[in-house]
């Protein structure tokens, strides 16, 4: 059975002048499929195997291919956006034929040049086809351990959830919403630290490192944006931490940390009504 998606190594049972036909076994009464006459190896003869990749070129007709795709069936690849039409996004998958990313199958609204996760499926006419729905096709666990540093793509976010990352662009993971005081989107490549691996293998993360390391950054942070203000922040460590997360992108109790940091070297003083670098 010829495996539309996918990758098989095939018996050549007919040479014409525009390519050859391959086949299971050498039987020519099966079914057979088509390798375009500028892909066949020069001495390629009758009996020989080749591997090649089954996909179905722009008229629908399975053809075959040497070409190595980005992606193969139930596979995960992060993939750029080609074009955007009317019926749906197209992707570049290292193929002739782009792939096609129906709307339905999209999380969010893709933007040509970016990248975004996806898979790859048969849809309901037979045609290969990409989805953005690519939980069930990730992988658990790994050889992972908390504080390791890892890299990863974001495939979805959810307010009251947080942000949902392929760690390596393949394992499930998530950055907790309690995590984020930033904008994260769809597509965005992060760097985050683990921080558990859960007995169901899946892994949490932040984007932030360990307080004690993160603390010298958010205290530049917080000297930079003073600066911004004319050397006087107009509220003090008390504020909101929705004013707080605006202006620093970062947790009210980290904010408190950083501050109370800078205020013990000395560098800035604490009033009712606002914080003031001391040697601006």
């Amino acid at each position: 059975m010829l495996n539309l998606g996918n990758y098989q190594t095939l018996y050549i049972v007919k040479k014409t002048d525009f390519g050859v036909y391959l086949a299971e076994s050498k039987d020519e009464a099966q079914e057979r499929v088509l390798l375009p006459a500028k892909q066949v190896p020069e001495d390629a003869k009758i009996g020989d195997v080749i591997k090649v990749f089954l996909y179905r070129d722009s008229k629908d007709r399975m053809i075959a291919t040497t070409a190595h795709p980005k992606i193969a069936l139930g596979g995960l690849a992060a993939l750029k956006v080609n074009d955007v039409t009317k019926i749906g996004a197209f992707l570049d998958w290292g193929l002739e034929k782009d792939l096609f990313l129906p709307f339905k199958e999209q999380t969010c609204r893709v933007i040509p040049g970016e990248e975004y996760l996806v898979s790859l499926y048969i849809d309901k006419s037979s045609r290969l086809a990409a989805t953005m729905d690519v939980y069930k096709y990730m992988k658990i666990a790994g050889d992972y351990e908390k504080d390791d540093i890892v890299e990863g793509i974001i495939y979805e976010v959810k307010e009251d959830l947080g942000a949902f990352v392929a760690v390596d662009d393949e394992y499930a993971a998530l950055i907790p919403a309690k995590e984020i005081h930033e904008t994260l989107k769809v597509g965005q490549r992060i760097t985050a630290r683990v921080t558990s691996v859960r007995e169901d293998g899946k892994i949490n993360l932040s984007i932030r490192k360990k307080a004690f390391e993160q603390m010298d950054g958010d205290a530049q942070k917080i000297l930079d944006v003073i600066r911004e203000y004319d050397g006087v922040l107009p509220y003090n460590d008390k504020a909101s931490p929705e004013l707080i997360k605006s202006d620093f992108q970062m947790s009210k109790s980290a904010f408190k940390r950083a501050v109370g940091k800078l205020y013990k070297e000395r560098k800035i003083e604490i009033k009712e009504n606002g914080i003031r670098i001391i040697s601006y």
